[in-house]
């Protein structure tokens, strides 16, 4: 990665956003003493540039970087007090997920690193283990969407029927949709579900859980998975593993 250019950028919106020409990120930490901002390579590898933010709004801290385009991979480390008796445990060895990230990309891969302490001792201890190689980078994403004119129903709620499904358990051994589809976002919208719907009189769909979620380490030692998704670690991010398109912004 080339230098960057670096400007203050803006408080708001939080998160990513991206103008055409470039990205402001801007994240939310009251306590921290300094925020560093790691811009990781292609496809979310491991190695990464890191950026100090040097610009902070009242509790929120902020940088502009020309050049940076959706797609990119990042993560912040956060550097403030570790006193955990008063509810402080900042530390910069751990790799954070932005949460206004509006798509996430990886897994997180169960290894002592993703703890604050030392597993073995007393969690009021401190880890100096970098858990960046074993959990998910947050993604800039383009906001845009053309919806070639679809118009949106604005049904009244008197009028409402509200059909709540699973993604997965919708579709996924559905065989008039194509087998490579199965279980993803595409599916939902695929003719035969929408007739399907349709035909029974609803007019709107509630998804169970699609943020991005994580398989607890208890299930990954069982060999199990979370189904369900009641485990978020991104409220605006869809999870990838519904998606059909890709994981770098595309689901």
């Amino acid at each position: 990665m080339s230098e960057l250019e670096l400007y203050p950028g803006h408080p708001y919106p939080l998160g990513p956003t991206w103008d055409g020409k470039g990205v402001n990120f801007s994240i939310y930490a009251g306590h921290a003493t300094a925020v560093e901002l790691c811009l990781f390579e292609e496809n979310c590898g491991n190695n990464c540039k890191v950026v100090n933010l040097f610009e902070r709004s009242s509790q929120i801290w902020h940088v502009y970087i020309p050049g940076i385009r959706p797609g990119q991979c990042y993560g912040y480390r956060v550097y403030g007090p570790f006193d955990p008796l008063n509810g402080q445990r900042f530390n910069p060895n751990k790799l954070l997920i932005d949460p206004y990230a509006k798509a996430i990309s990886g897994s997180v891969n169960w290894h002592e690193s993703l703890y604050g302490y030392k597993v073995g001792e007393d969690d009021l201890t401190f880890s100096d283990l970098d858990s960046a190689p074993f959990v998910p980078k947050s993604v800039v994403i383009d906001p845009a969407y053309d919806w070639e004119d679809v118009k949106a129903p604005n049904t009244s709620y008197h009028k409402s029927i509200i059909y709540e499904a699973h993604v997965k358990g919708l579709t996924k051994l559905h065989p008039d949709i194509p087998e490579e589809i199965r279980g993803t976002y595409s599916a939902i919208a695929h003719p035969v579900i929408i007739d399907h719907l349709k035909s029974l009189g609803v007019t709107a769909i509630e998804l169970m859980p699609i943020h991005q979620f994580i398989n607890d380490e208890v299930l990954v030692k069982q060999g199990l998975n979370n189904y369900w998704g009641y485990n978020t670690i991104g409220f605006f991010s869809p999870d990838t593993k519904y998606s059909s398109k890709g994981t770098l912004g595309e689901q």
